[in-house]
């Protein structure tokens, strides 16, 4: 198999199920938000330590993003309830739990700074943020089923929390406004 196809050489691509939209289509500005998260994530996963397990959580994390990218890539998917994912909302809020007791208690507002991966998971954090605004302007639209929007908002509270936890165990004090 061949990685050009020249499909989409003039300025179109195909949704799944064989739709073709233009490449600044709403869709493609959602799921192409969520592969440069999901790159994003490559990175930081080189960077966590062992004690926020972040490697091992990051990689379920990149699975899942491919399976929401897909439902956004599918005109059809108009799911009502989530499909099953390797780390669903419920267990990120616990280990957002898990991730908090790592790192001081949060008192006022912190700059995005600190080790490696901190700085990677905060720009994860923000990237993903993005991802959520268009996933829910695609919802408003009737155009993506709202458990996507939930699963991005959780997303980024657990990249907010492995931010600080990163830095709590890497001994770096955060700065704060």
């Amino acid at each position: 198999m061949k990685i050009y196809t020249r499909t989409g050489d003039s300025g179109d691509t195909a949704l799944i199920g064989g739709q073709r939209v233009p490449k600044s289509h709403p869709r493609l500005d959602a799921y192409g938000t969520l592969d440069e998260l999901n790159s994003i994530l490559g990175i930081l996963r080189l960077h966590t330590s062992s004690q926020t397990m972040g490697d091992d959580i990051l990689r379920l994390i990149q699975k899942d993003l491919f399976v929401v990218g897909a439902i956004l890539a599918n005109p059809a998917s108009n799911l009502s309830e989530a499909v099953s994912l390797l780390f669903a909302p419920e267990k990120m809020e616990e280990d957002i739990d898990r991730l908090t007791a790592l790192a001081p208690a949060l008192k006022t507002f912190i700059l995005p700074a600190g080790c490696l991966a901190t700085a990677n998971a905060h720009h994860a954090r923000t990237v993903c943020r993005r991802a959520e605004r268009l996933a829910a302007s695609l919802f408003a639209s009737s155009e993506a089923p709202q458990w996507v929007v939930a699963y991005l908002n959780r997303l980024s509270d657990w990249l907010f929390a492995l931010a600080r936890a990163e830095n709590a165990v890497a001994g770096i004090t955060e700065e704060t406004l």
